[in-house]
């Protein structure tokens, strides 16, 4: 049986964010992974509370390098992983276009820069003091305050070097593009293989849209996405030459509303589990046999609690039904 997790976008209040998280709980899901979404409600304030509101469930924190220092990311995490009873996992992603821009952080180096955070990571949770030099941060006799850790830390990405990080290293890896699935796979695979070593857990990320409201919802984040796609991932959703250039000067310069045009209904589908709830279970289904994932993330990001708990409640049916 497929895996079942909830990963919260913070859109919303901070005691909504602990409300979804409580409830995802109750109805039996497996993960509840939060954003670092920088100006919006602090993820680990969130999953502090969190931790103390719930018994069973998996947390995580999704984050970057670029705004927190990993080894204040290693503190906060070892803190949530404490309080939790040992229940945290890390997911290191390259950060966005949506977070990074508006704090004029420049998305430099992205493949050295989560590298680099998951050294830190691994080394300060092995409870030594160390003394390391990266090539985007580094430590001098630092020593994690709360002694050892064992803390999965996952990857998400669609870069290629990311992919192969995973890969080479990581406990998990979270993929986020439905067509893209079997292409990235294959490099984590591949880097795997290379490594000597078995491949992570696979997880797809997304939202379940088995209405064309929920389809419809995902409009006003996928040019984010496309933003911060490779090449690779952008022809896997059938985009032309000339739109591919469109989005990649949109990247470069800041400027999301030039790829809003190109996010029509069928680029959508292409992008999203989208259909009947039936139908969407029948997909899921597929993507679980055809790629052998371990589980399958919703997103919960709307800023109203009664349409996430919505999803919640519709959604876990749909995964809970998907046999790989």
């Amino acid at each position: 049986m497929v895996s079942a997790g909830v990963h919260i976008v913070p859109l919303m209040p901070a005691r909504d964010v602990i409300s979804v998280a409580v409830e995802a709980e109750r109805l039996g899901y497996d993960y509840c992974l939060v954003a670092d979404e920088g100006f919006h409600p602090d993820v680990y304030a969130c999953l502090g509370a969190i931790a103390g509101a719930t018994e069973r469930i998996t947390l995580g924190v999704l984050t970057n390098g670029y705004t927190r220092h990993p080894a204040v990311t290693a503190a906060a995490a070892a803190t949530v992983n404490e309080l939790s009873g040992g229940r945290l996992v890390v997911v290191l992603l390259a950060g966005g276009s949506m977070v990074l821009s508006p704090m004029g952080i420049e998305r430099a180096r992205p493949a050295r820069v989560v590298s680099d955070a998951l050294r830190v990571l691994k080394a300060l949770w092995s409870g030594q003091e160390v003394s390391w030099k990266g090539e985007t941060c580094s430590l001098d006799r630092a020593r994690l305050g709360m002694g050892p850790q064992s803390i999965p830390v996952w990857i998400a990405s669609r870069g290629p070097r990311l992919l192969d990080l995973a890969g080479q290293e990581a406990d998990g890896v979270v993929l986020t593009v439905k067509p893209d699935l079997g292409a990235a796979l294959s490099l984590v695979d591949a880097a795997a293989t290379a490594a000597d070593r078995p491949g992570p857990e696979r997880f797809y990320l997304g939202r379940i849209c088995y209405t064309p409201e929920l389809l419809e919802g995902q409009r006003r984040t996928l040019s984010f996405v496309l933003m911060d796609s490779p090449r690779r991932v952008l022809e896997s959703l059938g985009l032309a030459p000339d739109d591919i250039a469109v989005v990649e000067h949109a990247a470069s310069s800041n400027q999301p509303e030039l790829v809003d045009g190109l996010v029509s209904g069928d680029l959508l589908r292409r992008y999203q589990v989208s259909g009947t709830p039936d139908e969407c279970r029948t997909e899921v289904g597929q993507l679980a046999r055809d790629h052998g994932l371990s589980g399958v993330l919703i997103d919960a990001l709307s800023s109203e609690l009664d349409e996430n708990l919505s999803v919640l409640t519709e959604s876990l049916p749909i995964i809970a039904g998907a046999r790989p």
